[in-house]
């Protein structure tokens, strides 16, 4: 499941020249900036409502609305009918496709965002890929580095296999689902259609169509006075 094709309808980005000879879908990471730096064209098609921070190396479509406060430092390409809101900080060398939304104080950096990727609260996405209608609950953090200066590993047929990414945050396939305050620890690969409960720590890689319960015990008692 680490093909492009395993985790991503290709058609659902404009971009998807970045898989171009990818044999791991992680591999697109390292071919953002050079790939900004061949096709990004300056222009802004938006509106804005309020005053937001446009970086000079930056593509904003038709239909896209950019909310008071939103830093968009660039080189970014955003694409038509998107929401950028409220102090979102969009930081270098971000692709985001049509129909996506990225929310109140939500954090961007080297990433790519197929059409209909949804990060809507308070989440950080970086050095990671957002398939096509991926959902991030509120407070979702996608962690891109190791505390311990190495680069990350995936588990192939049981063995770790080097990414050769210093920084690799998550790859969440099309229509997967994160619950609220989850986070999803370097390396994470996330499989079609899966779903991940709220306040869930993952690591690792889940197959698709699959569902991770929190099922931390709860203790109920009686609330006596003092």
């Amino acid at each position: 499941m680490f093909k492009p094709a395993d985790l991503f309808d290709l058609s659902q980005t404009a971009h998807a020249a970045l898989f171009a000879g990818c044999e791991y879908a992680w591999d697109a990471l390292k071919n953002i900036e050079a790939y900004l730096e061949a096709n990004l064209r300056p222009g802004l098609h938006n509106h804005c409502e309020g005053v937001a921070f446009i970086g000079k190396l930056v593509f904003i479509g038709e239909g896209t609305l950019v909310e008071d406060g939103a830093m968009i430092k660039g080189p970014a390409i955003i694409g038509r009918n998107c929401q950028i809101r409220h102090n979102a900080y969009i930081r270098e060398q971000v692709i985001i496709g049509d129909n996506c939304v990225v929310g109140n104080s939500c954090e961007v950096k080297n990433a790519l965002l197929f059409n209909a990727a949804v990060a809507p609260h308070f989440n950080y996405i970086g050095d990671s890929i957002l398939g096509h209608k991926a959902h991030l609950g509120a407070g979702v953090k996608i962690s891109n580095v190791k505390l311990v200066p190495e680069n990350i590993t995936v588990d192939i047929n049981g063995a770790p296999f080097d990414t050769g990414l210093r920084k690799f945050g998550a790859l969440l396939g099309d229509h997967t689902d994160i619950g609220c305050n989850a986070v999803l620890n370097p390396g994470s690969i996330i499989g079609r259609g899966s779903v991940i409960y709220p306040n869930t720590n993952w690591r690792g890689i889940l197959p698709a169509n699959m569902i991770v319960k929190n099922q931390a015990a709860q203790e109920v008692v009686v609330r006596r006075p003092r």
